[in-house]
């Protein structure tokens, strides 16, 4: 039986969901436009009144962990309704052609890795793959920057980069005033990418390039899907902690065959990945010992050779 104050508890309930500043019956992944409806490309400033920033300064006001159970569902369903939308959205991209880049995000734009990363997800993206990045600036933006530009010519890449280099860090002003001029000169519908942000770095900006964006309230529930999504096999680029993490959880998940296979760990800089930060040769040792199994180790410069061990890997699954 419902009593009256259950009944005076629900509605009380049902008056929250609608006052917060996002929308708890969300079925849809979000753009770059929605994110940052609000925000006046000639006015950096309004980066702070637009939706991504509201909803981000009423998570921080009431806790990254919320205490209350209003706010604590209102955000479970929020990331319920974001999690179906990503797997509609996996119902019309081949899982095997997904792929991963991680890396950095204090990449600059100025930065030739930068450069890299962008050449290599645009060629990646003419190759039929679709490219998946935690949804940030640095090495994220970089990647979807690639996928975005598919299918022009390098001259356009070039004047791309050139305008973003006014505002190389995501800290500086005219950081995404600088991109909606590249996607206002440059756009296109042909090409999808997927970003997985989160809230709980909701001080780093949204890769603006990204055209599918599944923000999260949750970080465990968007730092897994990354990792086992990209079924096509992940790239990783220069980074640091947070980088380093999604390697191991990476390779746990390859080391058991979580999904019945393991996918490609290609690490993109020799000299970073064997000397400023050696986490290829403990794999190779953990690998060598048998104490991780089933990995699909690659260590490489070159970007054909990226290419050709993911283009390998995904003819296997036709």
């Amino acid at each position: 039986m419902i009593k009256q104050t259950d009944t005076q508890k629900l509605a009380q309930l049902v008056d929250y969901m609608k006052a917060v500043p996002f929308d708890v019956s969300r079925d849809t992944l979000y753009s770059a436009r929605e994110l940052y409806e609000g925000f006046d490309p000639k006015d950096d400033l309004s980066y702070a009144t637009c939706y991504d920033q509201r909803v981000y300064a009423h998570y921080i006001a009431k806790g990254k962990q919320a205490d209350a159970i209003d706010e604590s569902l209102a955000r479970t369903l929020h990331d319920h309704g974001i999690q179906t939308a990503m797997d509609a959205f996996f119902e019309t991209h081949d899982s095997h052609r997904c792929v991963g880049i991680m890396g950095g995000h204090a990449l600059l734009r100025t930065s030739p890795m930068y450069r890299e990363i962008v050449m290599l997800s645009k060629r990646l993206t003419e190759e039929g793959f679709c490219m998946l990045s935690g949804g940030g600036p640095g090495a994220m933006e970089a990647t979807h920057l690639g996928a975005w530009m598919a299918g022009r010519n390098q001259a356009d890449v070039d004047d791309a980069l050139s305008i973003l280099s006014a505002a190389p860090s995501f800290r500086d002003n005219g950081w995404l005033s600088t991109a909606f001029n590249v996607l206002d000169k440059y756009p296109q519908s042909a090409f999808d990418s997927l970003g997985i942000p989160t809230w709980l770095y909701g001080h780093e900006p949204t890769a603006p390039f990204a055209t599918h964006i599944a923000k999260f309230f949750e970080n465990s529930i968007r730092e897994d899907s990354i990792l086992t999504l990209a079924y096509g096999g992940i790239i990783y680029t220069p980074g640091s902690a947070g980088t380093v993490q999604e390697i191991f959880q990476d390779a746990v998940q390859n080391h058991y065959l979580s999904f019945g296979f393991s996918s490609p760990m290609i690490f993109l800089g020799s000299e970073f990945w064997t000397r400023d930060m050696p986490v290829y040769p403990l794999l190779e040792n953990l690998m060598q010992t048998g104490m991780y199994k089933n990995l699909l180790l690659t260590l490489t410069d070159d970007a054909d050779i990226v290419v050709g061990e993911l283009l390998r890997f995904s003819k296997q699954f036709g």
